[in-house]
């Protein structure tokens, strides 16, 4: 009798031991698991400007570079990149080249109100007939993108550069974007000549990519008309393209309060169910609005309805 209770009791306690190393071995939820987790989060949150580089068809195209710097230093930095053999010229991606003669030097940078004083060596007109006005073009597009950045004005060698030698092409002593970059030319007149820059998309590696072209004509229309116009025109050279349907027209616009305001017929839509319009689309018209216009926002509307907006600053 006390035989058979002991060997109960003995498979009552070897039962319960195998049930209690089972649920041991088992895996907990993570409800139940009485180990606290701490996550941490890397900051992704990189600085980028953009620069302006020659492409395989001889544009030049707006691209974005991760830069670390501010103020002079960071003109100094853009700089690097432009001038071929330069610091940074690791930063250019593939199928973009430099575009500045690598002999030239920085003397002295100077930046206050927002005017940039940069004195460089003489070295910087060393290059080609074709590279000329380029390379004045990527260095103003390419520096007055920094925000601190509105007007430049250039020294060689202490003296105000005042006309490109190759090209017999004057300059103001100030130079800002309207300069203009990539100019394409539409004159029947040598007066009333205005200049409007519109953006463009272009392919590279299978990647987007932004190219200016500066219209110089005497078209006296009103700018986001051109704009519109030229974007939705087919007949692109260049491997320039824009994908706004061609029949695409702006039906009126208007400008409050640092904010413009826009509105299309329907064909600017890529989706009428959803009332959206393609992001290349918008970015080509944002571009080209913020290189012609002094304004904070974009609304888009379509037949008197808002579809989006868009913020200026987001773009850069």
């Amino acid at each position: 009798m006390l035989k058979r209770i002991c060997r109960k009791k003995l498979i009552i306690s070897s039962t319960v031991l195998l049930i209690i190393g089972i649920l041991y071995c088992l895996p907990v939820s993570k409800k139940e698991s009485p180990i606290k987790t701490e996550l941490n989060y890397v900051n992704y949150d990189i600085k980028t400007n953009e620069v302006y580089l020659l492409n395989k068809n001889n544009y030049l195209t707006r691209v974005k570079i991760a830069t670390e710097n501010t103020d002079e230093e960071l003109v100094d930095e853009i700089l690097n990149i432009l001038i071929c053999d330069g610091e940074g010229e690791d930063k250019i991606p593939n199928g973009f080249q430099c575009t500045i003669n690598k002999d030239t030097k920085i003397n002295s940078i100077s930046l206050k109100n927002k005017l940039l004083k940069l004195d460089m060596s003489d070295n910087f007109l060393d290059t080609s007939k074709e590279l000329e006005e380029k390379s004045l073009e990527s260095l103003v597009y390419s520096l007055t993108g920094i925000d601190e950045v509105d007007q430049i004005i250039v020294y060689l060698n202490g003296h105000i550069l005042t006309n490109l030698p190759q090209n017999n092409i004057n300059l103001p002593s100030t130079l800002s974007r309207d300069f203009g970059i990539n100019k394409k030319y539409e004159l029947t007149s040598s007066k009333n000549i205005d200049r409007t820059t519109i953006y463009y998309i272009d392919r590279n590696n299978d990647n987007i990519y932004y190219t200016p072209v500066t219209l110089v004509s005497n078209d006296a229309r009103e700018k986001i008309e051109i704009i519109v116009d030229e974007l939705s025109n087919k007949i692109l050279t260049n491997n320039l393209a824009s994908y706004m349907n061609n029949n695409t027209r702006i039906l009126n616009s208007e400008i409050k309060n640092n904010t413009m305001y826009l509105n299309f017929n329907e064909n600017i839509l890529n989706d009428f169910d959803n009332n959206s319009i393609l992001e290349e689309v918008i970015y080509t018209i944002a571009l080209s609005v913020n290189d012609n216009y002094d304004i904070d926002n974009i609304f888009f509307n379509v037949n008197d309805k808002e579809i989006l907006k868009t913020t200026v600053k987001s773009l850069e």
